[in-house]
């Protein structure tokens, strides 16, 4: 396994995150087992991987609760990154949607980031917070208006202050979002935006400011939820209420040719003995050496293929061949 240091920090995080949203359960994701969920982020320490990502909203506090289970005895052995902002059935915030039977707000005010790091805290068995993000930015004026930037920044620049987080990040942001907190003072030291094969924007603002700033970039979905995996079929009907159901590959009309664009890719996974779960994953670490990718997983099996691919290494070359394919498949489909 790699190490990287955070930003600017001196937290030392393993290159690949284990993705601790599966294990949430819930509508989102049937089906998981605490048990097997524990032991999978064991054996994921056991192959160098000591960072956890994980949020109150993955299964509604579920996620963090088995993460504190599984790392209770030996905190100082980790590397846990978990979000603010998200919270259900209070009434405070914007509306968000319902997720099992409640409804989710999101609020960005200080006595809420205060909160709901307090929340965290307590589920997780911990005292401090490694990487701690919020989730999801205020885009919405009137919404700006009740919850200030500076308000914000000053719960996050406190909270590390106390020493109950050790470092500020930000999840699903615009560069404005990014710009906007350093403005007011915050010291950002790492950046979480679904990155993957099918999904490259970031690629044109958010990476460009990531270097500019010395941040590290937190990739999610780097396998597109399991389907650049290359183990899914063209039948798959994904559940309502799913993890998958809004993912815009997984729609019925688009997964097809998707998968075709998968199984085309088994000729550059040859030439270089690997699998596509590698290839997706080289391909968005490829010259980025600040990258730090989350892959989800529940299952030791579906673990030990995640860890592996931090020994492929694409050439410049293949990558822009990866790309070309991607394009086209774009412009034929729509992404």
């Amino acid at each position: 396994m790699e190490y990287m240091k955070i930003g600017h920090t001196d937290i030392n995080a393993s290159a690949i995150t284990f993705g601790a949203m599966p294990i949430g359960g819930g509508t989102w994701w049937s089906g998981s087992d605490d048990k097997v969920s524990i032991d999978t982020i064991h054996r994921a320490y056991d192959l160098g991987i000591n960072t956890i990502d994980t949020a109150p909203i993955y299964g509604l506090g579920h996620s963090e609760e088995v993460v504190g289970k599984a790392i209770a005895g030996q905190r100082d052995k980790y590397v846990i990154s978990t979000k603010a902002t998200f919270d259900w059935d209070t009434g405070e915030g914007r509306f968000w949607h319902e997720v099992d039977g409640h409804k989710v707000y999101v609020a960005h005010g200080y006595k809420d980031i205060i909160k709901d790091c307090e929340n965290s805290l307590k589920r997780l068995g911990t005292d401090y917070i490694d990487i701690y993000y919020t989730h999801n930015p205020v885009r919405d004026p009137a919404w700006l208006e009740k919850y200030p930037v500076e308000d914000t920044v000053r719960a996050l620049m406190d909270l590390k202050k106390a020493g109950k987080i050790r470092c500020i990040g930000s999840s699903n942001v615009d560069p404005e979002h990014i710009e906007a907190y350093m403005a007011c003072g915050c010291e950002i030291d790492i950046i979480q935006r679904k990155y993957t094969i099918l999904a490259r924007g970031v690629e044109e603002n958010i990476l460009p400011i990531c270097e500019k700033y010395g941040m590290t970039f937190h990739a999610y979905a780097p396998i597109e939820r399991g389907l650049l995996t290359g183990t899914v079929t063209k039948d798959r009907v994904v559940p309502p209420g799913d993890a998958r159901e809004d993912q815009a590959w997984w729609a019925p009309d688009k997964l097809p040719h998707a998968i075709d664009f998968v199984d085309g890719l088994k000729d550059i996974c040859e030439e270089y003995h690997c699998t596509q779960t590698d290839l997706a994953i080289a391909f968005i670490r490829h010259g980025r050496p600040y990258v730090n990718v989350i892959y989800g997983a529940r299952k030791i099996k579906h673990l030990e293929a995640g860890a592996a691919t931090v020994n492929v290494t694409l050439r410049d070359d293949t990558v822009a061949e990866i790309r070309r394919r991607a394009e086209e498949l774009e412009a034929k489909y729509g992404g």
